[in-house]
Order: C-alpha cells, then structure tokens, then sequence
C-alpha cells in the first residue's frame, strides 16, 4: 500500500458552486507551491450538480493517473459521498488540518474534501498542505484500511 503521494504526478481538484471560490484559492496555493494540478471544474459559480465534479475526479485518482483529489462543495458532505462510492477512493470529509493528518496517518485518505462554506481560506491552505505533506502509518491502520473494500 501507497503510504505517500507521488507527487511527480497532478492532483485532480473540483468543486461545486458552493465551492467554486475556495476551489479557485486553493487551486491559486497549489500553484505557489508549483505542484502539477488539473482543474476538473465547474468553470464559475453558476449552480452545478457536485456529483458532476466528484465522480470525474474520483475516477481520476482511482485510475492512478493523478497523486491524490481534492473536493470542496458547501458541507463537504455531498463530494465526499459520492467519491466513496469509488473502489479504492478513501474521501475524508475534513474541517482543520488535524483531522485532515489523522485522515492521511490514520485512513490513507486519497482525497481531501472541504466544506467550503464552514472554513476560513486560511484553514483551507493548512489543510492541502498537511494532507500533501503527512504519510500514511500502515502498521495497525494498513490492516484496517485494507478491510474497507472487502
């Protein structure tokens, strides 16, 4: 099992409407960080429907071609249910950066999903980064991980 990103690779990212603004920032950290990215959309913030977005990147990530998504709608809920309908797409639903590390350490979470109208841009950027940056603990939590697609 993977236990880091390779990052040699772009991260998938895409939003709703509701997410549309924090995905633009994001999208403009990602780029400051000069990390390879592709923007699956929406284009603007005119309404949207999440699973139009989610399922492109989930699919992204599963085939491997990309290191890891990212997902952003209103509560983060509607993304993170949808990409977990994926085999092998671990969504964690994430509000700071603490859950999003436990979500890589503990979950080998391969998308980061964020409630875009319930953070502030500041916690946003602390998430992305620690998500890229902490590596999966294997050990105990491997044997738990790999129980999920049983």
């Amino acid at each position: 099992m993977k236990t880091t990103f390779d990052l040699k690779k772009p991260i998938a990212i895409g939003s709703d409407h509701a997410g549309f603004e924090m995905k633009e920032f994001v999208i403009s950290f990602i780029e400051g960080k000069e990390i390879a990215f592709k923007d699956f959309g929406p284009s603007s913030a005119d309404s949207v429907d999440y699973p139009d977005f989610a399922h492109p990147v989930a699919k992204a990530v599963e085939s491997g071609e990309y290191a890891f998504g990212i997902l952003l709608c209103g509560s983060g809920n509607g993304v993170a249910i949808t990409a977990n309908k994926h085999q092998d797409i671990r969504a964690a639903l994430c509000w700071d950066d603490e859950i999003a590390a436990l979500a890589r350490k503990h979950n080998n979470a391969n998308i980061l999903c964020i409630p875009a109208r319930f953070i502030s841009e500041d916690i946003a950027e602390e998430m992305v980064d620690v998500f890229i940056n902490t590596e999966f603990e294997g050990g105990r939590h491997a044997n738990r991980v790999d129980k999920i697609n049983a």
